[in-house]
């Protein structure tokens, strides 16, 4: 299993922005990566800078929304739509797309994401997947 640094993966989202600024060809997930930076524009000038990205500090007490973890969410939750898993993600996250639109999707099941994320955390215990999903088709 493949586990990327922090480092690793601002190295990769910067990249895949630079490629694309720069008309490169995009691997596959370069492109998915690439289309969510596009929906974020905000995130422009940190990814310019890939060396000023790796040595920024995202600390919670620092206050700043940290764009990696934001756009690592994105791509997260693309793979779990297209691959179905956990079961029953990919039609709870359709019936939110339909009413709020793809993007406004993501960002509400990434708050049902960190939440199942920070209570396995919490508690020392396995995601609770069908507690994820569940929240998600409540949204």
């Amino acid at each position: 299993m493949f586990t990327p640094s922090s480092h690793d993966v601002r190295r990769f989202f910067c990249e895949a922005f630079r490629k694309q600024r720069a008309g490169e060809v995009l691997t596959p997930m370069d492109a998915i990566a690439a289309d969510w930076i596009a929906m974020h524009p905000e995130y422009a000038d940190v990814l310019a800078d890939a060396e000023g990205a790796i040595a920024r500090d995202y600390s919670v007490e620092g206050g700043q929304p940290n764009p990696f973890l934001h756009l690592s969410m994105h791509l997260s939750i693309a793979e779990q739509v297209s691959i179905d898993q956990p079961p029953g993600i990919r039609a709870a996250h359709n019936a939110l797309a339909l009413r709020l639109g793809e993007h406004d999707a993501h960002h509400q099941i990434m708050e049902c994401l960190g939440e199942m994320i920070w209570t396995s955390q919490r508690t020392g215990t396995p995601p609770d997947t069908a507690t994820y999903v569940e929240c998600v088709r409540r949204r």
